[in-house]
C-alpha cells in the first residue's frame, strides 16, 4: 500500500506544472534550467525579505529551510531574511491554485503588501519532503531570476506540440494556448539572459514526458540542486 500511494504521488507530482512571470507580460518563461534573465537579477550581496501571507506553522517552515539552501555557503551571495513585516520583496500564499513565482526583481513592481509575489497552491502539511523541496527549490530558483530550463537558450527539444497542449490544456493545469506557447515553446532569447548547456538534472527542469517529444527524450522528477546549478548560481552571484 504505502509503495502504491508513493507511485500515486509521483504521478500527481507529474501533472504539477509551474510557470513563472514577470509583471505586466502574460506568464513568463518555460520549463528548463541554468539560465538566469538578465533584468530579472539581483546584486551580488543583495538582501531580500520574504514573509507569508497565510498558511499553515509547520509548512511555513519547511519552506524557510528548503529555501535558503540557494543561499548556503559557497552559493548564491545573497540573504534571505524571513519576517513577519507584509512590507517584503516576496510576499508567499498557499491560497491560490498552481505554483509560480515572480522572475528575480520583477517582484519590486508589486508594490500592494497583500498581493503574493509567490504561490504553493499544493502545498500541505502531510505532502512529503521530496515534493516540497522539489517546489520551494524551484520557486525560489525563479525568484533569484531563474527561468525553467526548457526554455534554456540552448536548447533543442523537439517537441510534440499536439500532445503537449493536448494535456496542459486540460487540468489541472486548464492552459489556454497563448500560455502554453509563452510557457512551453518559447526559448528566451540569448541576449536576455545568462545560461549554460541544458541541464537535464536541474532543479529548474520540470519532468517531461515521452510523449511530449518527438524522439522519446524525457526526464523524470527532479528534486535538490544540481551541481550545475549550484556552480552556476554561484557565478552569477559572486562573492563582493
Amino acid at each position: 500500500m504505502e509503495n502504491q500511494e508513493m507511485e500515486d504521488q509521483e504521478m500527481e507530482d507529474q501533472d504539477q506544472w509551474c510557470f513563472a512571470w514577470v509583471p505586466g507580460d502574460e506568464g513568463v518563461e518555460g520549463a528548463n534550467r541554468a539560465a538566469l534573465l538578465n533584468s530579472a537579477k539581483w546584486t551580488p550581496s543583495s538582501t531580500i525579505t520574504v514573509s507569508f501571507l497565510d498558511g499553515d506553522e509547520s509548512v511555513k517552515q519547511r519552506v524557510r529551510q528548503v529555501a535558503q539552501r540557494w543561499t548556503a555557503p559557497g552559493l548564491a551571495n545573497l540573504r534571505l531574511i524571513f519576517q513577519d513585516d507584509n512590507d517584503s520583496l516576496i510576499r508567499i500564499s498557499f491560497k491560490h491554485s498552481g505554483s509560480w513565482s515572480v522572475l528575480g526583481t520583477q517582484c519590486k513592481s508589486i508594490t500592494d503588501p497583500a498581493r503574493p509575489t509567490m504561490n504553493y497552491g499544493w502545498l500541505k502539511p502531510e505532502s512529503t519532503d521530496d515534493a516540497l523541496r522539489r517546489v520551494v527549490l524551484h520557486e525560489f530558483g525563479h525568484a533569484l531570476g531563474l527561468i525553467h530550463e526548457h526554455q534554456n537558450p540552448a536548447g533543442g527539444i523537439q517537441w510534440n506540440r499536439d500532445a503537449v497542449i493536448r494535456d496542459l490544456s486540460g487540468p489541472p493545469n486548464n492552459w489556454d494556448l497563448e500560455k502554453i506557447e509563452h510557457n512551453m515553446f518559447r526559448p528566451i532569447e540569448k541576449k536576455e539572459s545568462n545560461f549554460t548547456s541544458v541541464d537535464p538534472k536541474s532543479i529548474m527542469m520540470y519532468p517531461l514526458p515521452a510523449k511530449w517529444t518527438t524522439n522519446g527524450f524525457s526526464i523524470g522528477l527532479n528534486s535538490d540542486l544540481s551541481e550545475t546549478d549550484k556552480a552556476f548560481i554561484r557565478q552569477q552571484y559572486p562573492p563582493v
